[in-house]
């Protein structure tokens, strides 16, 4: 039996151990923000933070996650109020079909704790989630616009 928190939530898992997380995200916990893309950990679609820190959860087994706090996309919401991150990706109208965009959210707020003011090169360097729509400039602009927002405090 795993504990772990989602979203602030307490769950317990008491399956395969070896199950991935992307899966008991979308299939036991219902959030299906989280999205499968490659399930090699290289695309970034998955991508959730454990432990603050952001992992491609379609390559992590439930069995290291034994206490572990989860944050997928529907929990950066806080209070009905959009994460800076997430303002700064509608402001700058980043997603095309969308499909990647929960992972590349998810993918910046990490960046972010790292380099809060980051170069376009630290981001080209860090921000390793592919969007097969090519969206990358308008990614690079949230991510600014982003970093601007959350100095402002919003």
């Amino acid at each position: 039996m795993i504990d772990l928190t989602v979203n602030g939530n307490r769950m317990v898992f008491d399956g395969d151990d070896e199950m991935p997380l992307l899966w008991y995200l979308r299939e036991d916990a219902k959030l299906h923000g989280t999205k499968f893309g490659c399930g090699i950990g290289q695309c970034g679609a998955c991508t959730v933070h454990v432990d603050g820190q952001a992992f491609r959860s379609c390559v992590i087994p439930m069995r290291g996650l034994k206490g572990a706090q989860i944050t997928t996309i529907e929990g950066l919401v806080k209070m009905d109020e959009l994460h800076a991150v997430q303002k700064a990706w509608i402001e700058e109208d980043v997603a095309q079909c969308g499909y990647c965009q929960a992972g590349q959210i998810m993918a910046t707020v990490d960046l972010l704790k790292k380099y809060p003011n980051p170069t376009d090169q630290e981001i080209d360097e860090n921000h390793t989630n592919l969007c097969r729509c090519g969206t990358y400039d308008r990614i690079r602009k949230a991510i600014h616009r982003a970093a601007d927002l959350m100095k402002a405090g919003n």
